[in-house]
Order: C-alpha cells, then structure tokens, then sequence
C-alpha cells in the first residue's frame, strides 16, 4: 500500500488550498486517514481526522478553517484549507489506517503514511 500526498504550495495568507491524499495498493477497506503537519523545529501534530462511520475531528487550531473529506470509491482524502496563515505553514503528511487483502484470503490491518507536501503560506 502506498499513500501519495499532494497539493502543497505557496500561498499568501487569506488564501486557500486542497490537499489530496490517493491509497493504492491491495486495499479491503480503509479504517480511518488523518492529515498531520510537522512545522521546522517542532513536533509533528495532528490536523484533521475522519473514520469510517464518524464525524471528522480536528484540531482545535484549524476548526472553522480546514475541512476534511474522503471517497471512499477513490480511496482518497482530501483537506480543504481556508484561512490560511503564516503558522499553518508545515509539512502536511497524510496517514492511513488500512486494512489490506491478500490472494490467500488473509488480511491485515496496518498504518501507511505518505510522503508530505510543504505548505507554505506568505504573510
């Protein structure tokens, strides 16, 4: 399984942009994508989060301004930023919690990450 993140680019702040997040591979089903976002010198952190079956949830920084979605058909996830401000600038990594098939019938369930997309947002 890989996930393949991308989207990022420079923008003035005010302004907006959408990430998208593509899981491929032998996928049964995906449980569970995040976006998360590593800022130079600090600690990669949570954005957004959406599960099968719930509500998306968010950091408390972004509520209000980035908005989390998936297709499910497409095995994608996207993160729509509005708002944007000079802080939100970051690598943005998507995750996935995927459950993957195999010829022999098994499964396996396992977290995938991909490879980040740098959002950077001028003030």
């Amino acid at each position: 399984v890989q996930l393949q993140a991308s989207g990022g680019g420079l923008v003035q702040a005010g302004g907006s942009l959408r990430l998208s997040c593509v899981a491929s591979g032998n996928i049964f089903s995906v449980r569970r994508m995040s976006w998360y976002r590593q800022a130079p010198g600090k600690e990669r952190e949570l954005v957004a989060a959406i599960s099968s079956g719930e509500s998306p949830n968010y950091a408390d920084f972004v509520k209000g301004r980035f908005t989390i979605s998936r297709d499910n058909n497409k095995n994608t996830a996207y993160l729509q930023m509005s708002s944007l401000k000079p802080e939100d600038t970051a690598v943005y990594y998507c995750y996935g919690r995927i459950v993957c098939s195999y010829p022999t019938g098994a499964y396996d369930e396992d977290d995938y990450w991909g490879q980040g997309t740098l959002v950077t947002v001028s003030s």
